[in-house]
């Protein structure tokens, strides 16, 4: 870095400084002012006076708290996320054994598995050679490269776990980034420690391509039922309590137009706007993309055995739900599959398959492994531990009595506001927790306001999967942030944007392509 570039980024380096020393004393303090300022009680959606406990006020400045050092980055992040572990129990929200299952979640041992099958992929070079495969179809420009790898993300999490997509996608961005730097100083990320400080135009060119993954993975998940489980959760509540029954292909007809719309607006926010790059295609790309296709030579041992546990992989997350309703002799045998149980297993067969049977070499071992970024499942464990407590203490009849505040707004205000409540609501809390509280409230303010509750129900529920902007908001963000490539500013600022770009999107879709299926179906 010369002189100019250490005085631009000087200013920089000392403003962070002073936001992080004023997040570190400001979350305490707000969450102090938030507990001291919040009702005893309040009105529910149906009028009537309910009591807002000391353990939900509790949560709620445990929310403020958390929210505040996370955005700051008053503290490093994962030492944020263990907050709940000695407080929660301190003030009321939950007990430590309830706390603490959070960080032993499934979707805790989802990320696990997927990040071993991830560091396979790297230890063999898997990683690499798909990147070049990737390289060698989309070009190597850094628009098509974020398109090719956005658009592919988004396929597989239309039918495969959006943690899982984000956690086999990731790995194939950092070696393209890594082809990318290697051309231009001839050493790669591990050598540098990172991306050199003063290479702007590479930052944003990795920065829109891993923010791509997150966005593509989140993005994608709306387009079938079983693309995220709050679709799955709408689809029963819809049929159970109103008798409308969405079938796959009927999702797909709303699901899929707002995949089609967002995904190319994030593209273009990310690479022209945000995040763009003087980058040009690689000087000599192409010859350097073939040379080193050439040198990979043919699948080694152990990238063939980390290859067929990645495709069984994907391809039982892809058919788990047809599995578990496969009946045997009056029994469902494959009745407890799921994608942690895959992950964890695709995990375990790797430190089983033997790649060099003299050495005792397996495709993966635990001196490979115990590299894996760990403080990301603190992260998740955190998160998870924020959004249990705000289902067990009742805060989503509280924030459903502030949406209450919208009857007697015009029909389209009424969606518009649900929708982008729920997308910031999911910025700090899980969607799957959030959809469920909030669709039995939304159902009940529905005739209230003069909206059909499908109109209603349906939009949030897809709004909740759009939360761009916080690590926490989704797993796909948290594995992103996991590289250390992407910071929370990054983060918030690009997923803000994100945020308001998708409101206006699944609003216009709500009245072009929900309303017409739900007509169709009532």
């Amino acid at each position: 870095m010369d002189a100019s570039e250490a005085s631009e980024t000087a200013p920089v380096a000392g403003l962070q400084r002073w936001v992080r020393r004023v997040g570190l004393v400001g979350g305490p303090a707000l969450a102090l002012l938030v507990h001291a300022l919040l009702p005893r009680e309040y009105r529910d959606a149906g009028g009537a006076v309910v009591a807002l406990t000391d353990a939900a006020r509790a949560t709620l400045a445990m929310m403020a708290w958390m929210a505040v050092w996370w955005m700051t980055e008053a503290v490093e992040i994962e030492v944020t996320s263990l907050l709940p572990i000695v407080v929660f129990p301190l003030v009321g929200v939950l007990p430590l054994k309830r706390t603490t299952a959070s960080y032993g979640s499934d979707v805790v041992f989802l990320f696990l598995g997927g990040f071993i099958l991830a560091r396979a992929l790297s230890r063999w070079g898997l990683d690499r050679r798909i990147a070049l495969a990737t390289l060698r179809v989309v070009g190597t420009r850094p628009g098509a490269i974020v398109a090719g790898t956005m658009g592919a993300t988004a396929a597989m999490s239309m039918w495969v776990s959006n943690t899982a997509t984000a956690a086999m996608m990731v790995p194939i961005v950092l070696s393209l980034v890594d082809v990318a730097l290697r051309k231009r100083t001839g050493r790669g990320l591990a050598e540098h420690g990172g991306i050199p400080e003063g290479d702007r135009d590479l930052r944003n060119f990795a920065l829109s391509a891993l923010l791509g993954v997150a966005y593509g993975a989140s993005i994608g998940g709306v387009g079938t039922i079983i693309g995220s489980p709050p679709n799955g959760l709408l689809a029963r509540f819809l049929e159970e309590r109103e008798g409308i029954r969405i079938g796959f292909a009927e999702w797909m007809v709303f699901g899929v137009p707002v995949v089609v719309a967002l995904l190319p607006l994030a593209w273009l926010l990310n690479t022209r706007f945000l995040f763009p790059t003087r980058m040009g295609e690689m000087a000599g790309g192409r010859e350097f993309v073939r040379a080193e296709w050439a040198r990979l030579g043919p699948l080694g041992r152990g990238e063939r055995a980390t290859l067929v546990v990645f495709f069984a992989a994907a391809l039982l997350w892809m058919t788990a739900p047809l599995l578990a309703g496969v009946e045997i002799a009056g029994r469902r045998p494959l009745a407890g599959i799921s994608d942690a149980g895959i992950a964890v297993g695709a995990a375990l067969a790797l430190f089983l398959i033997p790649v060099d049977r003299a050495r005792g070499q397996m495709a993966m071992d635990w001196a490979t492994a115990k590299g894996l970024p760990w403080g990301v499942l603190v992260l998740f464990g955190g998160g998870l531990a924020l959004a249990a407590a705000t289902e067990v203490n009742g805060i989503g009849p509280y924030f459903g009595s502030l949406a209450a505040g919208l009857a007697g707004w015009p029909g389209w205000a009424v969606v518009l506001g649900v929708i982008a409540l729920m997308v910031f609501m999911s910025e700090l809390t899980s969607n799957t927790a959030q959809v469920a509280t909030m669709l039995p409230i939304l159902a009940a303010l529905a005739p209230v306001v003069g909206v059909p509750f499908g109109l209603l129900l349906v939009p949030a529920t897809l709004a909740a999967s759009l939360a761009f902007m916080m690590p926490v908001g989704t797993p796909p963000n948290a594995i992103v942030f996991g590289t250390g490539l992407v910071r929370m500013p990054h983060m918030i600022r690009a997923g803000l944007w994100l945020n308001l770009l998708g409101i206006l999107v699944l609003f216009a879709l709500t009245w072009l392509a929900v309303e017409p299926v739900l007509r169709g179906l009532g």
